[in-house]
């Protein structure tokens, strides 16, 4: 496994609750989307998008209720709606297996470089926010854009973190719904996806398997 491929690594251990239904073609291969259900310790679920190659839906079938551990990347790709132009995420499948008593039901960990200042803020209950997007080097001079939420003690942390600092974060993929406004005036129902962050460290850019390629800034 070369560097651009540690540095952004899932796992997830779930259910499928969306049949897969073909997405697009890269190199005459063809990608499905599908959803996995993947429970979180309180039991409350978070319902993640999956991108998975034809030859991986045809290895393993992936039908509604099967339960698969899934082991690949947290990728970012723009979609255009309109004039403008949505950050949307998936988690793009490497590899599907039988789930053993050793997977990790929700593990990611991912190293790149922050691209926004980090927002922090307090909840009315006082409880302590701070949103951080990442960039994430992949191979052929791309990168994903992966927006993360720290809390507490690692929210105060982040919030003294600046533009360009190379950050290792491990956590758990989650979604959540919000409303959004749009122009005409009407309210939409969205799903957001980001990274919950359990632990994080602050890398020497230059340390040793660090990418030799300039900083990626986000649009």
């Amino acid at each position: 496994m070369d560097y651009m491929e540690m540095n952004n690594k899932v796992c997830l251990v779930g259910e499928i609750v969306k049949e897969p239904t073909y997405s697009h073609e890269v190199f005459g291969e063809g990608f499905y989307e599908a959803f996995i259900k993947v429970k979180r310790l309180s039991e409350q679920v978070d319902i993640l998008p999956m991108t998975v190659s034809e030859r991986l839906v045809t290895e393993t079938g992936l039908e509604v209720g099967q339960r698969i551990a899934v082991k690949g990347q947290f990728r970012s790709y723009n979609k255009v709606e309109g004039t403008r132009s949505r950050l949307m995420l998936t988690v793009f499948a490497r590899e599907i297996s039988i789930p053993t008593e050793e997977d990790n039901p929700n593990l990611i960990e991912i190293t790149g470089y922050i691209c926004k200042p980090p927002m922090y803020r307090t909840t009315p209950f006082k409880r302590e926010i701070c949103d951080v997007l990442v960039a994430v080097n992949r191979a052929y001079n791309k990168s994903d854009y992966i927006p993360c939420i720290a809390w507490g003690r690692n929210a105060r942390y982040v919030s003294t973190l600046s533009v360009g600092e190379r950050i290792c974060i491990e956590g758990r993929v989650q979604s959540r719904e919000y409303q959004k406004q749009l122009a005409s005036g009407d309210v939409v129902v969205r799903t957001a996806y980001e990274v919950s962050i359990t632990k994080l460290s602050v890398e020497d850019a230059q340390s040793e398997g660090a990418e030799e390629e300039h900083l990626v800034v986000c649009p």
